[in-house]
This record gives structure tokens, C-alpha cells and sequence, in this order.
């Protein structure tokens, strides 16, 4: 496999986070960023596999400006048979609903699910309440609306959106989701990639906070 210089996105969550600003990533940096993943993402589900296991621990962003998933031990060539198979290990907070389900299916809307779930923490800095804690009480809603003046309605209704405990109203295809997130970027973007957006807003933060 080829040897990736860079960070994790979790790593970079963590570093914007600890200097405590109302924003964790610009909204701009989270758009470019996840057109880059999910461009990856259709190429994974497009070889009738799925990732199962998409996380900011499992995305890296090289030193060369490209957003990598890494971990496919919990992939799952699932897309084109029936039958069973062992499912993997999910991560509370980022595994959709049906995986915590033997007669769950599963399919693209899991993984876009763990998508909305990675856009959330880059947006509160941490991970949404796991699945079963949502079945029980349902607060992403009431985060989401925490966020209004900070981030566009449309970004947090598109994280809503795939976020959905219910399979079918979530977005069905990663084309879908691109569609929706390709809405808001055309106006506001500069030609920056998105590791120089992250590593400029860091330097940014860097320096306000020596100010």
C-alpha cells in the first residue's frame, strides 16, 4: 500500500476544537472537503462494496491536498448478493441504526448515514449521540438548531437529512447527497483545496489566539 503523509480528520477536529471558537471548521472547509470524500465514496459503493466503518479516524488528509479513506476491514461487498454475513464492528456514533440490528439492510444509505454523523462532529466538535440513544430520545434536531447562526440552513438540514434513524428518508445514493452539497458550493468557493482551507483556518486560529 502506498505510505500517506498527513493527519487524520479526527486529528484536526480535535487541534480546531481545542481553541474553543464558535466554529470548528468554516462551512466552506466542510463542503470542499466532503465533496472530496464522497467522490471516493461513490467509487467504493459503485464495486458493490460499502465502507461500514467511515469515521474522522478513518479519514486522512494528506500533506498532498487529497482526502483518503483508510480501514476497510469492516467492507462489505454486499451491493450485489443476497444472503448473510458477518457484520463488522461499529463505532457509537457514527453507525447507522440498522447496524446495531441483525435484520437490519443494509446498503448506501449506511454509510451516507456515518457521512451526516462526520459532518456533525466537524460542525460541534464531537461525535452525535449514538443510534440506540436516538431511538430513545431523539436530540440531533435540537443540536442541529444550536447551530443556526453559524452554519447554513441548508448544510444542517442536509446533516439532518443523513442522519435520518429511518433508512428510507435518508439520501439513497451518494450522487444524491453530492447533488445537494454541490447546491450551496458553486457561488462560495475560491480555488483553495480543502487541506489548505483546514490548514489555513488552524493558522488562523493559531494566531488569534496568541492576540
Amino acid at each position: 500500500m502506498n505510505y500517506l503523509q498527513g493527519d487524520t480528520l479526527q486529528d484536526f477536529i480535535v487541534t480546531a476544537r481545542d481553541m474553543k471558537r464558535d466554529k470548528v471548521f468554516r462551512e466552506s472547509t466542510i463542503r470542499s472537503l466532503f465533496d472530496e470524500i464522497l467522490r471516493g465514496l461513490r467509487i467504493v459503493h459503485q464495486h458493490k462494496m460499502l465502507h461500514l466503518d467511515i469515521k474522522p479516524a478513518n479519514v486522512f488528509i494528506t500533506n498532498d491536498n487529497k482526502a483518503v479513506l483508510l480501514d476497510f476491514g469492516a467492507a462489505r461487498e454486499v451491493l450485489s448478493k443476497e444472503g448473510n454475513f458477518i457484520r463488522p464492528m461499529y463505532t457509537p456514533g457514527f453507525a447507522a441504526p440498522e447496524m446495531y440490528r441483525r435484520d437490519g439492510s443494509l446498503g448506501p444509505w449506511t454509510d451516507i448515514y456515518a457521512i451526516g454523523a462526520c459532518i456533525y462532529a466537524c460542525m460541534q466538535g464531537y461525535p452525535p449521540n449514538d443510534a440506540p440513544q436516538r431511538l430513545e430520545k431523539d436530540r440531533l434536531s435540537l443540536s442541529l438548531s444550536r447551530l443556526r447562526n453559524v452554519y447554513s440552513d441548508n448544510l444542517l438540514e442536509v446533516t439532518e437529512w443523513c442522519m435520518s434513524l429511518d433508512p428510507l428518508s435518508r439520501p439513497q445514493s451518494v450522487f444524491a447527497l453530492q447533488k445537494e452539497l454541490a447546491r450551496e458550493t458553486e457561488r462560495r468557493y475560491t480555488k483553495l483545496s480543502f487541506s489548505e482551507r483546514l490548514k489555513l483556518q488552524l493558522e488562523n486560529l493559531k494566531s488569534g489566539a496568541k492576540a
